[in-house]
């Protein structure tokens, strides 16, 4: 087989000759091409958004030559291979119109042969306005769709492109077009791979059976197949075998002493290779395909209990807590999202104890890179299919062409060891259950919900990956609209606290059996703000600040919360942090509370880890890569073991969740101190926290506090036998009303061949300690963090943890420190 890559330097210039042509890179887009040649403003900066979204009212054209040789001509097949197109886009070759696609989310294949020829060649790939789609877009009768999510653009839903690249409550309105993935012609003058299955059976040892079947039925076409350990030099097992008459062929490997795959904090990820080469007469390789595995077995566990119907994952028959969050695409410009930025989010993700990623609907099928990094990392992906918040109008071809877009990525991504979920969609059952401007769409549109994902997508996935777990939309308790927000049964979307301002204790009031959306959210840090504005617009009300702000009304829902909690900032650098503070504060009252359940509720996935552009979100870590105190905490609060409180008629609850294969053998003091961090008293016990458990570990009454409780606070601390040290802190009033003392601080610093350890104490009670640079990125080994004494804290960042800037020495680390806490976050008088 022969591959031309078409990758590389391309011409693109906008239809009616209202550009100069200009050279760009592939994979690349309108906007990363514009950029690069100086052609347009950063789409980031300030408003640069208004006019970046009217860029895409016009056609673009993209154009290249590339020399095709004998060989390659002489192949019986030529096809054409586009893997991301977005997404109206015209092909031509040398003049001559070849397809038409309107899909981004599929890979596009074209037989190209007969318009080639040796030598130079031309390729031209016409990109068709969306917006000029959309709005002269016929509508059948009685279908006419008048919903819009928030913060995007109507008729975001009438073609397969990615809903969030029309804007979201998170994110601008971009649009883009272009060649955003690998694109190169394949020559070949034999029957193809073309679907490898691969099943596992598990007892006590693991049988391995792959089935592959060609392009052509081909009987007696020869195979070679093997499996190895992922990164051996040899394979554990080769098998040679025949395709039948249908030209299909099966090999079944049996492996003694298996290594299994498990979630990150449960165990070790070994990966297995099963290479699949196609092989002529004479035993020569004409085509090889490498399939990397996990040996597991990852399904949702439905089993009816006391309150309903758990929803769990079970992994290697391990009922699971999942831990994780929401992520989106990480940038707005697709082909800027590279596999070093996937490391980075979900190397982010497993060291924040994570063990599970969503990849939410309404934006793009991430790359392999992603999934391969899932494996490795042990994250499970509960992945939607990209539909999300919208009223779609099923015509025939749009139904088929869904199906088609099903099959191109469920056969992509099945075999991944990290895959544990397929979902039909975001939110639309839930929506057309009770959503008020729902309601007000046609019955046929309705009829149209239950025809694409109760029918035409299950069926899809069913036949393209018959094993993986499928669930029709979340929230859902199952499908048909049976009551998809039902507390007892399937997942649920949480969002009281922060849309409809509810307290944090409003989380306590309910016990669902897997939340898989809630949220809350915060500003970036100041660095971040200052790259999109200028000095006069760093004002959360100026108009740029609002412009980055795509939630309604969502800079005073934070101003809200602050009131309730907090004193009022002295400046924007402290309302930043401050905002991060309640962001962390929410997430982990909700996290906490349904750890505490564990057995009832299985699951929490919390809105959102990423950002795809620099702005006010519900994000843990910003569109730079900076972690938020969300991200901080969540090292803590998703940790195998935790330790939490709650306060409760004039009682303090202590719990201990053990999410480890162990008993675990435990110490617990809980003090109560005053705000110069003196113990006014304490209370001690010891006991064993039962593998997978949440146990209530202490009730202390306080009740005699009461008068003081503006200059006292609690802290719970529990040592493990294995020398794990868990803190918690809380308060009997909010923090706004303790009479907190203007902490002094000190830090030393010293340098290690790998790293900088800085000591850091007060001279009093610190809440939220948090560390940054004003010109460096690093990740600290905590932030966020309470000084409850005067008691020296180590904080490490390792030099492989230094993203951004430069360190002379020890104390140059030290000086150029800014410390940032809850105490000198407000003007004392």
């Amino acid at each position: 087989m022969q591959t031309c890559t078409l990758n590389g330097t391309w011409q693109l210039s906008a239809g009616h000759r209202s550009l100069e042509s200009v050279d760009m890179q592939i994979p690349g887009t309108v906007l990363s091409g514009l950029l690069a040649a100086g052609k347009i403003k950063d789409p980031f900066y300030r408003t640069n958004e208004d006019a970046t979204r009217a860029l895409f009212w016009k056609d673009y054209v993209f154009t290249r030559t590339f020399d095709v040789d004998e060989e390659l001509l002489a192949q019986q097949h030529i096809v054409l291979v586009c893997e991301g197109l977005d997404t109206l886009a015209e092909i031509s070759i040398n003049g001559t119109f070849l397809a038409k696609t309107d899909n981004m989310h599929r890979t596009w294949k074209f037989q190209a042969k007969k318009l080639l020829h040796p030598g130079k060649n031309e390729i031209q790939i016409v990109f068709r306005s969306v917006l000029r789609f959309i709005e002269d877009y016929s509508y059948e009768a009685h279908k006419k769709i008048n919903y819009i999510p928030c913060g995007s653009m109507k008729g975001n839903q009438l073609l397969r492109k990615a809903h969030s690249m029309f804007g979201w409550d998170w994110g601008p309105q971009t649009i883009d077009a272009g060649i955003f993935r690998d694109i190169y012609l394949q020559g070949y003058s034999h029957a193809r791979i073309e679907d490898i299955r691969i099943h596992q059976q598990h007892a006590k040892n693991v049988s391995v059976q792959t089935s592959i079947t060609l392009s052509e039925s081909v009987p007696g076409q020869k195979l070679c197949v093997e499996l190895s350990e992922d990164g051996a030099d040899k394979p554990l097992q080769t098998k040679l075998c025949k395709t039948n008459a249908d030209g299909v062929a099966a090999v079944d490997f049996v492996i003694e002493n298996p290594k299994l795959w498990w979630p990150n904090d449960y165990g070790d990820q070994p990966l297995y290779i099963v290479r699949t080469t196609l092989l002529d007469e004479d035993g020569t390789s004409l085509e090889s395909i490498t399939r990397r595995i996990g040996l597991r077995t990852l399904t949702i566990s439905q089993e009816k209990d006391e309150w309903g119907n758990e929803f769990a994952f079970c992994v290697n028959g391990v009922k699971i807590f999942t831990r994780g969050g929401n992520y989106i695409p990480d940038d707005c410009l697709y082909t800027r999202i590279t596999e070093k930025k996937l490391d980075y989010i979900l190397e982010s993700c497993r060291r924040a104890h994570f063990n599970c990623v969503r990849v939410w609907g309404g934006g793009y099928y991430p790359s392999d890179a992603f999934y391969d990094l899932c494996d490795e990392k042990g994250l499970i992906v509960w992945q939607d299919l990209m539909y999300a918040c919208n009223v779609y109008d099923v015509t025939d071809a749009f139904a088929e062409n869904c199906r088609q877009e099903t099959y191109d990525n469920v056969r992509r991504l099945r075999h991944h060891a990290s895959l544990g979920l397929w979902c039909g969609n975001n939110e639309i059952e839930s929506a057309w259950d009770h959503w008020g401007d729902f309601q007000k769409e046609t019955p046929y549109l309705r009829a149209d919900y239950i025809r694409l994902f109760e029918e035409v997508l299950p069926k899809a996935v069913q036949e393209a990956d018959g094993e993986t777990f499928y669930w029709h939309s979340s929230p859902s308790s199952g499908g048909c609209f049976d009551n998809p927000d039902d507390a007892n049964r399937g997942d649920t979307h949480y969002w009281d606290v922060w849309h409809g301002q509810k307290p944090f204790t409003d989380y306590r009031k309910y016990f669902f059996r897997f939340c898989s959306e809630f949220g809350f959210q915060s500003f970036p840090c100041a660095k971040t703000v200052n790259s999109f504005t200028l000095e006069d617009d760093r004002n959360i009300f100026s108009r740029v600040m609002e412009s980055h702000q795509k939630n309604d009304a969502a800079n005073g829902k934070m101003l809200y919360y602050l009131s309730e909690n907090l004193r009022y900032p002295k400046d924007l650098t402290h309302l930043l942090y401050a905002s991060q503070v309640l962001q962390g504060m929410a997430i982990k009252y909700g996290v906490d509370h349904w750890r505490r359940n564990r057995g009832r509720c299985m699951g929490t996935l919390y809105w959102q880890i990423n950002d795809d552009w620099p702005a006010p979100s519900w994000s843990s870590i910003d569109y730079f890569g900076r972690w938020k105190a969300l991200h901080y905490m969540a090292q803590k609060f998703y940790a195998p073991h935790a330790v939490s409180m709650t306060l409760e008629d004039h009682r303090c609850h202590v719990y201990f969740s053990n999410e480890s294969f162990e008993t675990t053998e435990y110490s617990l003091t809980l003090s109560i101190r005053d705000l110069s961090g003196n113990v006014l008293e304490t209370y001690e016990t010891k006991g064993n926290s039962p593998a997978f458990s949440a146990i209530e570990t202490a009730v202390v009454d306080i009740c005699s506090w009461e008068d003081q409780k503006d200059d006292v606070f609690l802290e719970a601390v529990i040592h493990t036998k294995d020398q794990k040290v868990l803190k918690d802190v809380e308060t009997l009033v909010p923090y706004k009303y303790l009479n907190l003392k203007n902490p002094v601080i000190s830090t030393e610093a010293k340098e290690t061949n790998d790293a900088f350890i800085l000591h850091i104490s007060s001279d009093c009670f610190a809440p939220f300690v948090a560390l940054d640079f004003d010109d460096a990125d690093v990740i600290f080994s905590d932030n966020f963090f309470h000084l409850t004494d005067k008691t020296v804290q180590d904080i490490i960042v390792k030099k492989e943890d230094i993203l951004q800037g430069h360190f002379e020495n020890a104390e140059d680390f030290r000086k150029r420190l800014q410390i940032l806490s809850l105490g000198t976050s407000y003007a004392r008088s």
